[in-house]
């Protein structure tokens, strides 16, 4: 700190490098303060500590395209066994269809109740999970109770002849 205090042309003091590297700090410190805008929480903190909001820039994300959540999706779904390429596809172009309908929809529930229903990047990933959740749920069911299936499938043949 000494050779940009004296390179400003002061005395290279304690209290010089001391202002020097304060003033340094000041200018090249930025922070990120990420809070989600939903529910009270936001406004009651918002009231209590005011410089959250006092000076600050409130960056309102903007939805993502659909070309996005479609590449999310691809990606998160590539992991696990869907079968055929033709399901994997109708599943992973469902995913952004789906979250592009509930913005629709949540437009619409604005209209009618006046309320809010916030979509995130972070809700389309839990769509995603869910979505693997249950697969694997039901997967596994499935493989527990096989003689279950070969009864389902074979009941209408059964009932058919022993009437």
């Amino acid at each position: 700190m000494r050779g940009e205090t004296k390179a400003l042309g002061l005395v290279d003091t304690t209290e010089n490098c001391w202002n020097v590297f304060i003033q340094r700090v000041k200018t090249n410190l930025h922070m990120v303060f990420c809070c989600s805008p939903v529910g009270e929480n936001f406004r009651i903190r918002s009231q209590r500590f005011l410089a959250t909001v006092t000076s600050t820039v409130i960056d309102w994300f903007q939805p993502w395209p659909e070309a996005s959540l479609f590449s999310v999706a691809k990606k998160f779904l590539d992991e696990i066994d869907l079968g055929e390429d033709a399901l994997r596809s109708a599943v992973v172009e469902f995913m952004p269809y789906s979250f592009a309908l509930v913005n629709k929809v949540s437009k619409k529930f604005f209209d009618a109740e006046r309320r809010y229903n916030y979509t995130t990047p972070k809700t389309f990933l839990e769509l995603i999970k869910l979505y693997k959740n249950v697969l694997s749920k039901k997967r596994k069911e499935t493989q527990a109770s096989p003689s279950m299936i070969v009864l389902i499938v074979l009941k209408p043949w059964l009932l058919s002849h022993c009437i």
